[in-house]
C-alpha cells in the first residue's frame, strides 16, 4: 500500500467516524432535550402544586403570613433543586443489569456513543450497528414482560456482558492493545466480542418480532372467524 493509499484510507476512516459519531450524537442530543423538557414539566408541576396548596391553606384555614409565604417559596426552591439534580441514569452512565428494561437499550446506546471516539476503527462500525439494533429493541421492549426469556437475555447481554467487554478492553494499556498474545490482540478480541453482541441482538430482535407476528396472525384469524365466519364451513 502506497503513502497515498494510506492517506486516503485514513481520510475515509476519519469521515466515517465523524459521520457515525454525528448520528449517534444527534440521537443522544434529542433524548437529552426530551429529558430536559420532562424535568422542566415536572418542576413546574411541583411549583404549581405547592402554590395551589398554599392558596388552599390560606382560603380554608386562614392567612399564612410572611412566615408561611417564605416557607412556601423555600419548598418551591427545594423541590425544583431536587428534581433538577436527580440523576437520570442516562448520559454517559454505563448500563447495569439493574437498569429498567425499557430504558436499557437507549441508555446503552448513549453510553456507547460516549465510548465511541476511543474505540479502534474496526469496532466503530459494529458500535454503529449495535446502536441501530438497540433503537429497534427499545420499541420492542415496551410490551415485553420482564419474566420473558428474551428480556432476561437482553438484560444479561446489554446490561452486563457488553459493558464488561468494553471495560475489559479499556483496562488494557493503550500500547498493548495491538500486541498479539496467543495469536490474538486485545483490539481483535474487542471486535470479535462486539460481533457476537451484534449477532445476538439481531437474533433476539427477530425472536421478539416472530412472537409478535404469531400473535398478530392469531388475532387476525380470530377476527376473521368472529366477523366473517369460517369460509371452509360456509363452502
Amino acid at each position: 500500500m502506497t503513502d497515498v493509499d494510506r492517506a486516503v484510507a485514513r481520510a475515509g476512516d476519519y469521515l466515517h467516524r465523524t459521520r457515525g459519531n454525528a448520528r449517534l450524537a444527534k440521537r443522544s442530543q434529542q433524548r437529552r432535550r426530551e429529558r430536559a423538557r420532562a424535568r422542566l414539566g415536572l418542576t413546574l408541576s411541583a411549583i404549581l402544586l405547592i402554590a395551589v396548596g398554599t392558596i388552599g391553606w390560606g382560603l380554608a384555614i386562614g392567612p399564612i403570613g410572611l412566615g408561611g409565604l417564605f416557607l412556601s417559596l423555600l419548598l418551591m426552591v427545594v423541590a425544583a433543586g431536587v428534581i433538577i439534580a436527580w440523576p437520570s441514569g442516562a448520559d454517559g452512565a454505563p448500563p447495569t443489569a439493574a437498569t429498567e428494561l425499557a430504558r436499557l437499550p437507549l441508555q446503552t446506546e448513549d453510553w456507547l456513543a460516549s465510548q465511541r471516539p476511543a474505540l479502534p476503527a474496526p469496532a466503530v462500525n459494529l458500535v454503529d450497528g449495535i446502536g441501530l439494533k438497540l433503537e429497534t429493541l427499545s420499541t420492542q421492549l415496551n410490551a415485553l414482560d420482564e419474566r420473558e426469556p428474551a428480556a432476561l437475555q437482553i438484560r444479561k447481554l446489554v446490561g452486563d456482558d457488553l459493558p464488561e467487554l468494553v471495560r475489559g478492553w479499556q483496562r488494557v494499556p493503550e500500547p498493548m492493545r495491538r500486541e498479539e498474545r496467543n495469536g490474538m490482540t486485545p483490539d481483535r478480541q474487542l471486535v470479535e466480542g462486539l460481533q457476537v453482541v451484534d449477532g445476538e441482538l439481531k437474533r433476539i430482535s427477530e425472536q421478539i418480532a416472530a412472537g409478535d407476528l404469531d400473535k398478530l396472525a392469531v388475532q387476525e384469524k380470530f377476527l376473521q372467524l368472529k366477523y366473517r365466519g369460517d369460509p371452509e364451513l360456509e363452502g
